[in-house]
């Protein structure tokens, strides 16, 4: 079964809304290898319209003008790339197509067939559905040493999300690139059940 793994830049107060007004003061070197690292391994990218919005509004420019990103761009471009949409769209960044049918089902479909990873993107919306429905592999946060203080967060209010933390690292700008993993739910345990442990 394929895996499929999200990216996102969040604030320390969990603010995932428009990193463009605030993540670029802490983007380096460090933080692109990480990207590269990980969109680079998924032959098929899955985005919100948004996002796909964004992306498509940038790096097919990118590749033509062979800026320094132009390789990335390439790799951008050459995925497969299925956009999560209501609305009917007209495509010009090659290689993209609307996500057909139920989101849940498609995916799970998607993730049965043939072929490599699959990388997400920003488009959080999706990344929550996908997390509520288990089929989300991995989360990977990149955490800004800043408080947004507005803006919409990762996680709304509903049921708990329980992770399992599978590395860190930090960023010499004080980034912290962490990647979790879905885990079982922990249970409910008590202040006695505590005593117990440390005991």
């Amino acid at each position: 079964m394929r895996k499929i793994t999200a990216q996102l830049f969040i604030s320390l107060d969990g603010v995932v809304e428009a990193p463009d007004q605030w993540h670029f003061p802490y983007f380096n070197e460090e933080m692109g290898a990480a990207i590269y690292a990980g969109l680079s391994k998924a032959d098929t990218l899955l985005l919100g319209r948004k996002t796909y919005d964004s992306f498509a509004g940038a790096w097919p420019a990118r590749e033509e003008a062979g800026e320094v990103d132009a390789s990335f761009a390439k790799v951008l471009g050459d995925a497969r790339k299925i956009v999560v949409s209501r609305q009917r769209l007209e495509f010009t960044w090659r290689n993209s197509e609307l996500l057909q049918g139920d989101l849940i089902e498609a995916v799970t479909a998607l993730k049965n067939e043939p072929g490599g990873p699959i990388g997400m993107s920003g488009s959080v919306s999706v990344v929550r559905q996908l997390l509520a429905a288990g089929l989300l592999d991995e989360l990977h946060l990149m955490v800004h040493p800043i408080a947004v203080r507005k803006g919409e967060r990762l996680f709304d209010e509903g049921e708990p999300v329980p992770l399992r933390l599978v590395s860190s690292e930090t960023f010499t700008t004080g980034v912290l690139n962490l990647l979790y993993a879905p885990a079982p739910s922990p249970g409910t345990v008590g202040y006695d059940d505590v005593k117990k442990r440390m005991s």
